[in-house]
């Protein structure tokens, strides 16, 4: 018997066991002996060259016999192929959840592993996709198809996530962001985002807290909604609500939270007003001093003691009127309808407390995960996503609150 030889373990494309020998030679699984040792003949055995050559392994893949005849060249190039397409898939296996597996560099890990002979990427990436598509779950294709139950519904800690699932939308909290929800709900700021929700679903839409001890925002909720005029559910009232201007979800907060205090986003009211005046007025705000004066005076009014809100309308009005400020007359009537009639002004003035203006830490959050998916994700891409998250908040919580006992304890030290 030859010295020296070197065994790889693949598999072949039926998916049997396949030896290796040398990285020059395959052979397939054929039949197990009496002794429990493994009879593995040449691939080429049932092709035209007929080749005889076959090895015997026990159970421990060591060689018992190693018949060496071969009747054909070497196949370094298929040998590699095989061995490549085995260590990725075996890559693939030993993933519980593969959603993050990155295909491209873990080949290029393998392919420096095995030196010069190595296939080429776009070889054998068909292959790698396929087996790829094996192991991930059956894609969720209608909102009835998701399962109230799944073994992918679970932190990276092992926990359960709390599930409340009925025909139009389903929600998902880990047991730290509902300790999260219990302890820090004074303000909750919820936002939703169009982009990362599955082809089948209206929105994901998110609530998140402000821990105010460690000057932080974090995760207390998401849930998956079917359509725009879903409710919320309800564990905790909030104090103070945080929202954009979308009625759907003020509407539904206050049904639902009827002593809640809703907050519009101050970013969200200027924003709107400067579309509107930029469609409506753009060349008098630009051009005329006075407008500009009272564009900015309407913009602030958040700010404003809300007594004294319609009266300094009133008073730009009067004067726009006066001096024929046309189109500004159209922006201002614009403001009026929207902001003094449709909505109710305490929802959109932060006179009495300014320290959360904006509805920032949801809209932050949701760019991020935007820019996370090229395309929409299917339903446990984001879920997988969503749970690395929620993996990562709770080690920032964990280190923060560590952090903070520490420098107590410094302090008190040092007296």
């Amino acid at each position: 018997m030859e010295e020296n030889l070197i065994i790889d373990i693949s598999e072949s494309n039926k998916g049997k066991e396949q030896i290796i020998i040398n990285k020059k030679y395959k052979f397939n699984f054929s039949y197990k002996r009496k002794d429990n040792s493994k009879v593995y003949k040449c691939t080429e055995y049932k092709k035209i060259n007929k080749c005889k050559s076959f090895i015997i392994l026990n159970d421990k893949k060591e060689i018992l016999k190693y018949n060496s005849s071969h009747n054909h060249p070497e196949n370094e190039y298929d040998v590699s192929l095989s061995i490549m397409k085995h260590k990725i898939k075996d890559g693939i296996e030993k993933s519980s959840i593969p959603f993050g597996i990155k295909i491209k560099p873990l080949y290029n890990k393998i392919s420096k592993e095995m030196g010069l002979i190595c296939p080429e990427y776009n070889s054998i990436k068909s292959q790698i996709s396929r087996n790829l598509n094996k192991k991930l779950p059956s894609n969720v294709t209608t909102f009835a198809e998701i399962p109230s139950e799944s073994e992918y519904y679970n932190t990276k800690r092992g926990e359960n996530f709390m599930i409340f699932k009925n025909s139009n939308l389903i929600i998902f909290q880990s047991p730290f962001q509902a300790k999260l929800f219990r302890e820090y709900n004074d303000d909750i700021f919820v936002d939703g985002t169009f982009f990362i929700a599955p082809k089948f679903s209206y929105q994901v839409f998110i609530t998140r807290t402000y821990a105010k001890e460690l000057d932080s925002f974090y995760t207390t909720s998401f849930a998956i909604l079917k359509n725009k005029e879903q409710e919320t559910y309800k564990i905790i009232e909030p104090k103070n609500l945080h929202c954009d201007f979308e009625r759907a979800i003020s509407k539904a907060a206050k049904t639902i939270f009827p002593n809640t205090n809703i907050k519009y986003c101050i970013w969200h009211y200027k924003k709107s007003l400067e579309i509107k005046k930029n469609k409506l007025c753009y060349n008098e705000v630009k051009n005329n001093n006075n407008i500009f004066i009272y564009y900015k005076a309407i913009l602030n009014l958040p700010f404003i003691n809300p007594e004294y809100i319609f009266d300094i309308y009133v008073i730009i009005k009067i004067k726009s009127i006066k001096n024929n400020y046309c189109q500004f007359l159209k922006f201002l009537e614009y403001f009026y309808k929207t902001y003094l009639i449709d909505y109710d002004m305490k929802i959109w003035n932060y006179y009495n407390n300014i320290e959360h203006i904006t509805n920032n830490a949801s809209e932050s959050l949701n760019n991020y995960l935007n820019n996370l998916f090229p395309t929409k994700p299917s339903f446990y891409e984001l879920i997988d996503k969503l749970n690395e998250l929620e993996h990562l908040s709770y080690y920032d919580y964990r280190l923060s609150k560590k952090n903070k006992r520490n420098l107590e304890n410094k302090k008190k030290s040092n007296k």
